[in-house]
Parts: structure tokens; sequence; C-alpha cells
């Protein structure tokens, strides 16, 4: 079905129309939603809210852009929610013992711990855009145009964003030069 065609079938409220939708982007979307909050579980939650969402608010879909990228954009900001929502949650139960907190779920098991656990902390210090950018591309594979759509940025700052992104990291991982390196 194309994408004008799955749109319409969606607006018209046929359950097919939907049920297609899931099945060609829930996957994708699922992984988009695990990179950007660290978790399976909160992935899952926030792909079925965004599913919800997509639902509710499909009749206001003009075709400006793909479904599919119009979906991918749903499920961005039904993230950046969850993140806004798990920060607050943070802050308010800091002082109450008990509370572990949240740790992103390995997602390469077979990964050297100490290579996973410093790329991690080197994600986390990315900015927000920077560290969307680089996982859409680098992770999810998305071309930068498409980026472009779901941010809502230009795709020259798509670009800029990962090399950037990519500089940053580059610098954070790079092994420390030992003195006698660097006296040469």
């Amino acid at each position: 079905m194309e994408d004008a065609a799955l749109a319409s079938a969606c607006q018209s409220g046929d359950l097919r129309g939907f049920e297609r939708l899931y099945h060609l982007h829930a996957s994708r979307m699922k992984s988009v939603a695990r990179n950007l909050l660290g978790s399976a579980s909160e992935a899952e939650d926030a792909v079925q809210d965004a599913f919800l969402k997509i639902q509710r608010s499909i009749a206001s879909f003009r075709g400006q852009s793909s479904l599919a990228t119009w979906s991918f954009r749903i499920l961005i900001n039904t993230c950046y929610d969850a993140r806004r929502s798990r920060t607050r949650k943070k802050e308010v139960a800091h002082d109450e013992p008990g509370d572990a907190p949240t740790r992103p779920e390995p997602r390469a098991a077979s990964a050297h711990p100490a290579l996973r656990i410093a790329l991690e902390r080197a994600l986390s210090a990315l900015t927000r855009q920077q560290r969307d950018v680089f996982l859409l591309y680098e992770v999810e594979g998305f071309r930068h145009s498409e980026i472009a759509a779901i941010l809502e940025i230009s795709e020259a700052a798509s670009k800029n964003t990962l090399f950037q992104a990519k500089k940053s990291l580059r610098q954070m991982l790079e092994a420390p030069r030992s003195s006698a390196a660097e006296a040469r």
C-alpha cells in the first residue's frame, strides 16, 4: 500500500490501515525509542503512546511529509515527553531511599563492558540534538533528509550536528596520550 493510500485508509478509520502502518514501522520505532530512552519497557510504552496519538490525530495529517516521517516525529516527541516525565519523577523521588537509578539496557551483550560503558557515558555527554541525530543516522540508518523532517531541522543542520557529535565522541573516546608521546 503506497503512502497516500495508507494515510487515506487510516484517516477513514480503516483498522487494516492502522495495522499495516504498525507492521511497517513498529520494529524500527521500538528501536528508535529504545535508543532514545535506554529501556526496552519504556520504548514499548512510548511506541504504544505514539500509535495512540497517531490514531487520534490522523485527521490532521496533510501529506506535507510522508506518513512515516510524520509518525516518527510523533514518536520522537513522545520520547521527549517520557524523558521529561522521568526527570521530574527523579527530582521528586530524589531523596526517597530504595529507588534504583534507571540504567540503559545493554544493547550488545557481547561488546566489551568497559567499551560499552565508555560509549554510553560519551553519548550521554552529547547535547540532546547531537545524541538524537547520531542515533538516528548511525544506529537507525535514517538519511539526513528524513532526520531533518523528523526533528524539524534543516538537512544542513542534521549534517553539521552529526559532524559535531562525531567530533565530540572522538575526543571523549580517544585514548589519553602519554606524556612521553606528547614530548615527541
